[in-house]
């Protein structure tokens, strides 16, 4: 008889790549999806599909007696939100309310993996790569949440938990850095000021292995950085598009005043439209932060972590799809 593993999230770009690993694995998936999800994705694999109620604490108790997981991975959260207290609500709340129905439901979960984010560390302040000891200083309302549920997690001392940390993920499906692809394969290369930067990335395939794998560690009750382990400057992923896609550039350094007057309109229009801005000012600042370079020796020694991808050979893997699904 196959585990079971509850994938929240799963409708996601990350929840997508998670449930491939799984089923890899020979895991039966149950894929926790919104009824206003779009699922069409996840018609050709072999899951279950339901929903959860993350406000009610005794439903959720119902879900896990009724389907007795061996394994849950919470990767449901938000990464736009109109303010603080809607991250912390989402990002945080429901995932402890996960954590209780777990416990009041007294069922042997033999592994619960929280997808946290770098954002909850913030970027490196000491002038050396990132690691799981620094003290986090969180610049965005994000990564605050995530930080709040992380702390919420560690209380339940007999959770056997991991959070994993990825820095930016990247692969197909994936929307954000998208724009900045679809930016360069059009021609022009926009950069914020002229300040050198480090910046780190995770496959999102590297990231799905590790997540899937930890189901099986018996390590408890730890947090993990997740990156390709690797250092690249601020101009290394346009050059690796550029080169891939065959392309040549007008490349463009926008004034930091310009872009910080671009965020205070979008937060205004947003704060109209009762709708998180896709650019805000304290996004700015870790778009604009020094070093986000990651050392990931933690993670390679307890879990084993040895990543298969660099930004290069993932990036053409993603070009790729994006290519064979007329994104580009």
């Amino acid at each position: 008889m196959k585990e079971r593993v509850l994938i929240t999230g799963a409708s996601g770009f990350v929840g997508f790549h998670l449930i491939e690993a799984a089923l890899k694995k020979e895991l039966e998936v149950y894929a926790a999806v919104r009824p206003s999800s779009q699922i069409a994705h996840l018609k050709s694999l072999p899951i279950h599909y339901t929903a959860l109620d993350f406000t009610n604490v005794k439903a959720l108790k119902a879900e896990l007696l009724e389907k007795k997981y061996d394994y849950i991975i919470h990767a449901a959260g938000a990464i736009k939100a109109a303010n603080y207290e809607e991250y912390v609500t989402v990002n945080a709340t429901y995932a402890k309310n996960l954590a209780l129905a777990v416990g009041e439901a007294n069922l042997p979960i033999k592994k619960f993996v929280f997808m946290s984010s770098l954002a909850a560390i913030g970027p490196s302040r000491t002038g050396r790569a990132i690691t799981e000891n620094d003290e986090p200083n969180p610049l965005t309302s994000y990564g605050k949440s995530k930080l709040v549920a992380e702390s919420y997690l560690s209380e339940f001392t007999d959770l056997p938990l991991i959070s994993l940390r990825p820095t930016a993920v990247y692969g197909p499906r994936e929307r954000d850095i998208f724009i900045m692809i679809n930016i360069i394969n059009k021609g022009l290369e926009p950069y914020i000021g002229r300040v050198p930067q480090k910046l780190s990335f995770i496959y999102v395939k590297d990231l799905a292995a590790i997540s899937i794998n930890a189901l099986s560690s018996t390590i408890n009750n730890r947090s993990y950085i997740v990156a390709d382990g690797r250092s690249y400057d601020r101009y290394e992923l346009g050059d690796i598009v550029k080169k891939i896609l065959k392309k040549n550039t007008l490349k463009i350094h926008l004034p930091l005043p310009v872009v910080k007057a671009i965020a205070v309109f979008q937060e205004r229009a947003g704060a109209m439209r009762g709708k998180s801005p896709i650019l805000s000012r304290e996004k700015l600042n870790e778009l604009i932060a020094l070093d986000w370079s990651c050392n990931i020796d933690q993670l390679k020694h307890d879990l084993g972590f040895a990543p298969r991808y660099t930004l290069e050979n993932g990036m053409d893997e993603t070009l790729q799809w994006y290519k064979e699904n007329k994104w580009l």
